[in-house]
């Protein structure tokens, strides 16, 4: 049986709330990955995804170079245990209809993220998701 531990992504990426879309998504891309923690000073604000950056602000027409990363941030993040199971986080992704789930250790400190396509890719490399999620960044 697989833990949370086994399929996170454990490079978390972290950016102040006050840094801009645009930097923001040359952060993501030069990473490869999809989403980057949030802060507001020592405090965790929330996540962001690159489909935040898409939905939130390119197709509101924000500017991307004044436009914080904070306005658009997703607020109300999902945490997991890291010896939650596998199954236990595509039970909580699927009742809070989510793609990604910040993972915390024991004392709540983050330790990594997990994505539905780190699930797919583990769990079920042969699955239609696994197959679209290996081309992706680690989302």
């Amino acid at each position: 049986m697989y833990r949370v531990s086994d399929v996170m992504t454990k490079q978390v990426v972290y950016l102040s709330a006050e840094t801009t879309l645009d930097e923001a998504a040359r952060v993501m891309k030069e990473a490869d990955i999809g989403d980057v923690v949030v802060t507001d000073g020592s405090t965790l604000a929330g996540l962001l995804t690159d489909r935040d950056i898409v939905v939130r602000a390119v197709a509101e027409c924000s500017d991307p170079a004044s436009t914080s990363i904070g306005s658009i941030t997703t607020r109300e993040v999902v945490m997991i245990e890291q010896h939650a199971t596998a199954g236990e986080a595509v039970t909580l992704m699927r009742e809070r209809n989510i793609r990604r789930i910040l993972v915390c250790d024991n004392e709540r400190k983050l330790v990594g993220i997990v994505s539905l396509g780190d699930l797919a890719m583990q769990l079920d490399p042969s699955s239609a998701l696994a197959d679209i999620s290996e081309g992706a960044p680690n989302n």
